[in-house]
């Protein structure tokens, strides 16, 4: 599998990897171990992905990693587009949400965006893309994902931060994108 580290904040590590062989479960496990055994000063085959247990019906569940046995204190994001996965590996004190998209979707995409989208242009998919991937890493931030519709979410105007109206938590959000992948990083360091 390819992969490129990403240019991401302090305390967040974030990955991009892409092969159409490998299962998108293969995939994700990869990029959390290519992150998080150097940062562990391990060997890659010492690290351990899995899912974690649900803890309740309807329970989204993340990735958890371990080594020897013992609970790695790192939490792990990831999302997937056809052969291509994001994983982001940060402080658990940091919350972060994530989206990737292909800068060249198909018409069942385009529609499902402008079907959900504040944006009525038609014409400029590039910026219904851009505008898209940051409401969707603003939903995987708030934790309650599609129960929040995406037309309620909202967006400054030069699209640096992203808030759910009912909720006062303002998500500062980076674009990680790179080559054909558009990716949104959402996220909200710790009060200091």
């Amino acid at each position: 599998m390819q992969s490129v580290l990403l240019d991401t904040p302090a305390g967040i590590i974030a990955r991009l990897g892409w092969d159409p062989k490998m299962s998108e479960h293969d995939r994700k496990r990869a990029l959390a171990r290519e992150i998080i055994a150097p940062k562990l000063g391990v060997e890659e085959r010492k690290v351990r992905v899995e899912r974690e247990l649900p803890g309740k019906f309807g329970f989204h569940t993340q990735l958890a990693a371990e080594v020897d046995g013992e609970q790695v204190p790192l939490s792990i994001r990831n999302a997937s587009y056809r052969a291509a996965t994001l994983v982001a590996v940060y402080d658990p004190s940091i919350v972060v949400g994530i989206d990737l998209r292909d800068s060249h979707p198909d018409e069942a995409t385009i529609h499902q965006m402008q079907r959900h989208s504040h944006l009525f242009d038609e014409e400029n998919i590039p910026k219904l893309v851009e505008h898209w991937t940051r409401v969707q890493a603003v939903r995987d931030a708030d934790g309650r994902g599609s129960r929040v519709a995406g037309e309620l979410v909202r967006l400054d105007s030069p699209l640096t931060k992203g808030w759910v109206p009912d909720r006062r938590v303002y998500y500062t959000l980076a674009d990680l994108s790179r080559d054909s992948w558009v990716i949104t990083l959402a996220y909200l360091m710790p009060a200091e």
